[in-house]
């Protein structure tokens, strides 16, 4: 007999997810996943002046940011034909570079960490034995056993107030638990250093996008200046000044996080075999080296993985209406055509007039629309988009750096390549990709550094930016990848203005519900098979959820518990 389970809301997330299971025999046996909110950036964005959507779509999420106005212009300059300077793409990557370093340690240690590292254990550790482990791992200086007694006692002031703060609700004392107590509190330690780490590498926004979580933008190149003598340009201290950022990131990512993900990893092989899910995985690529228009150049590749085929990739065209197209069989969302179409997202619709039953708090109509997400296929597969993806997809390509750092890490772990395929090897993805990312920085700021010594300051292009000069009707992709995935955004421009914008998120590629067949999404189909120790306390769950590091957030409506309208945010 199976036993439903329902965790409302997934926490250690963005946005807003429910996610219902059934247990039966001490594994998940089905899986429905749910938004709880209801999506309509795209309602806000109609009859706008398109150069500025980036700002709006930038401000969908409070995390993934800057990726949201990259995709933004970026749709809007190939709409128009405007080609951007080649230092307006090193700046765009080193802003998208700096958020995915953050990004990327800011889910390890304090969204995703938790569910393997037990909080509490850590009280039991010797701090001697915990330094003798650090040492052996890494060479990173805050390693002394003296170090490790004032963290552990900053837990225990925690523990012995009744109040746990920061580390609250955790299943503590789980038997899913693996870590010895000396693993505990030095990844304890990290979390809390990785907090300090993490609003320093954001500075390189403020740097080249004037602030952060939303740096400025710019249709046509990036809003900056280079002048060596002008404090209010980029100048030779701000240059020196992200060199510096760049250095401690990666510094930071190859002695701590990397060591780190290694050494837990190690406790959770049998996690290797757990949470795959979809056989499919796609990459949008990013990170030009000669221009977004040269694809062979990116440093993130294009492309897909069917069935798990590492020696064929596919190609994926975001233009062709035959290849992405979104389903609402199973979502809060009525189409013109009926619910058992799709559209491409050029032609889509964000209709919120949908008036049948909205989120019930018992159990979701899974039989019926039970999601405020859409279902995006392409070609008709529900596809994996991610970290996990990415690494694939570099992997399967044959590139030297992809196959260094995953061929390194199987050996050490002593697995083989199959574990990438499970929530570990997702999680261990995203971790090989910041080491990549973190050399990959370097290198873009050489780039930049020699353009401006050989006396190129070009940062924004002036072609097309008068509208007299739009065609009267044009339409355009943005795509790139955010930290979670494949992210896109298509625009429709008439009379110079927006006549339809849509925007296709990583977790909407993850998170969806079932599609018209009935074929779950990766979010679904990864809890399939997961053991649950404890119905009452589903760590295990939230392992694989959070492996995919969840980013649900693109509501502008609030509704109470009947599905009634409340109140709209009015945030411009």
């Amino acid at each position: 007999m199976s036993q439903r389970i329902i965790v409302d809301p997934v926490t250690r997330i963005e946005g807003h997810l429910r996610v219902e299971i059934e247990v039966a025999d001490g594994k998940i046996v089905d899986a429905y996943s749910s938004g709880t909110m209801v999506r309509g950036m795209e309602l806000i964005l109609k009859d706008r002046d398109p150069r500025d959507a980036w700002a709006f779509t930038e401000r969908v999420c409070g995390v993934c940011t800057t990726v949201h106005a990259l995709a933004s212009v970026r749709t809007v300059e190939n709409a128009l034909g405007i080609v951007v300077p080649p230092n307006a793409d090193i700046v765009r990557n080193l802003m998208f570079c700096s958020q995915m370093m953050q990004d990327h340690v800011v889910h390890f240690y304090h969204l995703h960490a938790l569910d393997w590292v037990d909080v509490v254990s850590c009280l039991s550790a010797d701090p001697k034995a915990t330094s003798a482990l650090a040492q052996s791992i890494s060479k990173w200086p805050k390693s002394s056993p003296g170090y490790f007694s004032d963290t552990q006692r900053r837990i225990k002031k925690f523990v012995d107030s009744g109040q746990l703060g920061i580390f609250a609700n955790g299943y503590w004392g789980h038997k899913a638990y693996k870590l010895p107590p000396e693993a505990n509190l030095m990844a304890v330690a990290h979390y809390l250093e990785a907090l300090e780490w993490q609003k320093e590498i954001v500075k390189v926004h403020t740097i080249f996008g004037g602030k952060n979580p939303h740096p400025n933008y710019l249709v046509g190149g990036v809003p900056l200046s280079v002048d060596m003598n002008e404090a209010n340009a980029l100048n030779i201290e701000r240059l020196a000044y992200v060199k510096q950022l760049l250095d401690d990131a990666k510094t930071f990512i190859d002695q701590v996080y990397i060591p780190d993900l290694m050494a837990i990893a190690s406790f959770y092989k049998d996690w290797g075999a757990i949470g795959g899910g979809l056989k499919n995985y796609m990459s949008y690529g990013d990170l030009p080296t000669n221009g977004y228009g040269d694809i062979s150049s990116f440093k993130f590749p294009r492309g897909i993985i069917m069935d798990r085929d590492l020696s064929k990739i596919h190609e994926v065209d975001g233009t062709d209406s035959e290849q992405i197209k979104e389903f609402i069989a199973h979502s809060y969302y009525d189409y013109d055509s009926g619910d058992g179409s799709g559209k491409h997202p050029w032609d889509g619709q964000t209709n919120l007039n949908y008036s049948g039953p909205k989120p019930p708090y018992d159990q979701l109509n899974v039989e019926g629309k039970y999601s405020w997400l859409k279902t995006p296929r392409w070609k008709g597969h529900a596809m994996e988009v991610g970290p996990l993806s990415r690494v694939l997809v570099g992997y399967a390509s044959g590139r030297e750096d992809y196959k260094e750092v995953v061929e390194s890490a199987l050996s050490q772990l002593n697995v083989p390549v199959g574990a990438l395929f499970s929530t570990l090897g997702r999680t261990a993805a995203r971790g090989l990709e910041t080491k990549l990312i973190a050399d990959w920085a370097q290198e873009f700021y050489g780039s930049l550094v020699t353009n401006i010594k050989n006396g190129d300051t070009r940062m924004h292009s002036d072609y097309m930016w008068d509208p007299a000069d739009w065609p009267k009707e044009a339409k355009g992709i943005g795509m790139t990848e955010a930290p979670r995935g494949a992210l896109a955004h298509w625009i429709v421009i008439k009379d110079k203005k927006i006549h339809n914008y849509q925007l296709v998120v990583p977790s909407t590629w993850n998170a969806s519900p079932r599609d018209v067949e009935g074929k779950m999404s990766a979010y679904e189909a990864a809890l399939i098979g997961t053991p649950v120790e404890d119905p009452e306390s589903p760590l295990e769950l939230l392992r694989t959820i959070h492996s995919f590091d969840p980013c649900i957030a693109c509501a502008v409506h609030v509704y109470d518990e009947k599905g009634s309208y409340v109140h709209q945010i009015q945030t411009f």
